[in-house]
């Protein structure tokens, strides 16, 4: 039996014929109905890591048409400026988080500092509060230099694949070769998904201590448009995913100019898709809010190539949006060694099988 939707905000009916009414409802609904879906359809489940609650669906879709408005949300205010530092951080290959730290964008403090605390808990490094670290970080460049750094993050995995062979792939800017040259081809796809690095994959002290969540992401050419689906596998539906509308949406715009065509949708696919249970007080306020107009985000004629972008060239105008709704981050994902055990008494338990069916 399908449950009800609770506090559903459903759009008053208008004179439209009934096959423009699904086109005329506001496109930020698809957001806040997938807040509702999880409330009503989600499954209890805590974070491994935390052991933080939350609720959880899985496998949900959303599409923006980006001719219509920029996807930025309106039912809170989303802060524009650590959205568009972060996409260049992602863009340009960096791996350290002094350049986020100098532009006050504090959304991956949490990690390199979870590093230095877990050495300093051991006494191999001065105890140093999150705050009195990340000041470090913005003052100390021989500091920042060693305890800033999150390899593997997304922006090595963009610009500088490790391949087996000692290569570094450019996969970012192959794909924009592509999609210049073989605008018909169906394989511009960028992967973030290295399970050489990854949890009980990778080699002891080589897998990654944070979450690599919006794992693969998929071009498309139709006519003069350029449309971009991505696919997440763990999406914080509260805090993380209006980051993650707006970052795609703009990367899918910048290029789409860096390659001579109109934007065209951006499609985001969901896994896991999840509230925490220390943000359902705000999402029901949410919920209660009506979108507004979208923004608009305006491209410079000076974008002609992935080197020579910059933040600056990008501009939000016309956001107007409900106040903020604010919420702690849970610093969830990434492997623990101790799961490693677990990985190896399974592996030679199948071993030992094989080896007697033989």
């Amino acid at each position: 039996m399908v449950k009800k939707a609770k506090n559903k905000i459903i759009r008053k009916p208008t004179k439209k014929s009934s096959a423009n009414i699904k086109e005329a409802r506001h496109p930020e609904y698809q957001y806040l109905d997938l807040l509702q879906d999880i409330i009503d359809n989600g499954v209890v489940k805590h974070d491994h890591n935390t052991g933080n609650g939350l609720t959880s669906v899985f496998g949900r879709q959303m599409r923006f048409d980006l001719s219509k408005g920029f996807p930025l949300l309106t039912t809170k205010k989303v802060p524009w400026n650590s959205i568009m530092h972060e996409l260049y951080w992602f863009m340009s290959g960096q791996t350290n988080i002094k350049y986020l730290v100098d532009n006050r964008v504090p959304i991956w403090d949490d990690y390199p500092y979870k590093i230095y605390k877990s050495k300093a808990d051991k006494g191999q490094l001065p105890s140093l509060t999150k705050e009195e670290f990340v000041e470090k970080i913005r003052l100390d460049d021989a500091f920042a230099k060693i305890h800033g750094e999150l390899p593997r993050i997304y922006g090595e995995q963009w610009r500088t694949w490790p391949a087996a062979d000692g290569r570094k792939i450019d996969q970012l800017a192959w794909v924009i070769d592509t999609l210049k040259n073989f605008p018909e081809r169906k394989h511009a796809i960028l992967s973030a998904w290295n399970p050489q690095f990854l949890y009980a994959m990778a080699k002891p002290g080589d897998a990654l201590s944070f979450p690599l969540c919006h794992i693969l992401f998929h071009f498309n050419v139709s006519g003069d448009k350029l449309s971009c689906l991505l696919y997440q596998r763990s999406c914080d539906v509260f805090l993380g995913v209006p980051f993650n509308i707006a970052s795609y949406a703009a990367l899918t715009m910048i290029v789409a100019k860096i390659t001579g065509y109109k934007p065209g949708e951006f499609i985001h696919t969901l896994g896991d898709a999840h509230i925490y249970d220390d943000h359902m007080a705000q999402v029901k306020e949410q919920l209660t809010r009506t979108p507004k107009k979208f923004a608009r985000l305006v491209l410079s004629d000076k974008i002609k190539d992935l080197q020579s972008f910059r933040p600056d060239m990008v501009t939000l105008e016309d956001y107007d949006s409900h106040l903020p709704l604010r919420a702690p981050m849970t610093v969830a994902g990434g492997f623990n060694e101790k799961d490693r055990k677990v990985f190896k008494e399974n592996n030679s338990a199948k071993k030992k099988v094989v080896k007697k069916s033989k």
